[in-house]
Formats: C-alpha cells, sequence, structure tokens
C-alpha cells in the first residue's frame, strides 16, 4: 500500500473511533493506559486531541516522556494502534473551540475551569486491521471456511491489515 494511500486509509479509521486507550509511561517506567474521549482529529496536520486535568498523571507523565500509543477498538471490525508525540496545551481558545457539553462529566467546571489542559498527540506511525464493510464480509466468509476445513483464515488482503509512517 503506498504512503499516501495508507495515511488515508489510517485517517478514515481513525474517524470512525471516539475513544482510545491512551498508554503513556509511568514514573516507575511502567506502561500505563487509561480510556480517553477523543475530543478531535484535526483533518489539517493529523493531531488527536483529548482533553486532561493539568496536574494529573496524564499531563505528569506526558511531561516526563512525550513518546505515546493510542490504541482504538471497534467491535470486531476495525483495530488502530498510533504511535506519537504528545504534549500540553494549555490555550483557553483552544480548549473553548474543542470544548462539547458532555465532558462537564469530567470536568465540572466546564472550558473555564483552570485546571483544564488538552494533550495532543503527533502520529509518526500506524497500524491497522480493517474487518468494516466489504472487509467484514469477506473476514466472516474466511473465518466461516477456516472453522469447517480445520484451517487457519487467509485475511492477507493489503486493504485489512497494513502500517503507515505518518
Amino acid at each position: 500500500m503506498e504512503t499516501t494511500e495508507a495515511r488515508t486509509k489510517v485517517y478514515g479509521i481513525l474517524k470512525g473511533f471516539s475513544t482510545a486507550m491512551f498508554v503513556t509511561i509511568g514514573p516507575s517506567g511502567r506502561p500505563e493506559s487509561r480510556p480517553m474521549q477523543v475530543a478531535r482529529v484535526d483533518d489539517e496536520h493529523g493531531d488527536v486531541w483529548f482533553f486532561t486535568e493539568r496536574g494529573g498523571a496524564l499531563a505528569e507523565e506526558v511531561r516526563e516522556e512525550s513518546f505515546v500509543l493510542l490504541v482504538f477498538q471497534n467491535d470486531t471490525s476495525a483495530y488502530l494502534s498510533l504511535r506519537g508525540k504528545a504534549r500540553i496545551i494549555e490555550d483557553v481558545a483552544r480548549i473553548r473551540e474543542y470544548w462539547k457539553e458532555p465532558y462537564r462529566v469530567w470536568f465540572p467546571g466546564g472550558p473555564s475551569d483552570p485546571q483544564l489542559a488538552l494533550v495532543g498527540v503527533k502520529p509518526i506511525d500506524a497500524e491497522f486491521w480493517d474487518n468494516r464493510g466489504t472487509n467484514k464480509l469477506e473476514y466472516m466468509f474466511e473465518a466461516a471456511k477456516a472453522y469447517f476445513s480445520g484451517e487457519k483464515p487467509d485475511t492477507g488482503d493489503a486493504d485489512k491489515h497494513g502500517r503507515a509512517n505518518l
């Protein structure tokens, strides 16, 4: 798959997700993960944005080590992992622009909360598994055929699995 085609595929899959497992390196050097609501995917630069607390564990971990992993899963039809570089942004105008009222559950002070910040992830590379649409039908057929034949399914189509430098 060509780089431009793979990049388009990755961002097409990415836009179908609303939540990611956000993985950082914690203070003990161990990976730490938590589910995070995607606030925005920047069409122009490809950045993925989340809300966080300025002094929270996620912000501290990103300040200490900026390389992160985002893992997305949609039932059994699409999977995506993005490796990237994160940064904490305390830009009030951007916070207001990206704010959605359901975030008040986690941030009761709303977009004016002085503890509210954004974490932006600039993806470096990605790996995807896509079983949506016709890929899902093909996968189901191959899985059924494998089940009855006792052989592993043939899922080697490049459109279903790939890697991309972003």
